[in-house]
């Protein structure tokens, strides 16, 4: 799942806030989204959808099968 954790880097590369303010916002611990940003570990669906909605793109983009 590299083709997530480069599309995740880029996603909070283009916010205004930084790694806390968006796993509050998400309702995740900032290690996890850490974790998931350095290839650590991978989303589970359901946090892929809260990604997808929260970045407003598809998980289809997310995870590298559509640009």
């Amino acid at each position: 799942m590299n083709n997530f954790r480069l599309k995740l880097a880029e996603l909070i590369s283009q916010q205004d806030k930084n790694q806390v303010q968006i796993s509050k916002e998400l309702n995740i611990t900032k290690q996890k989204l850490t974790n998931w940003k350095s290839g650590y570990s991978e989303p589970c669906i359901d946090d892929l959808i809260k990604l997808a909605k929260y970045f407003e793109v598809t998980i289809d983009y997310l995870v590298g099968i559509e640009e």
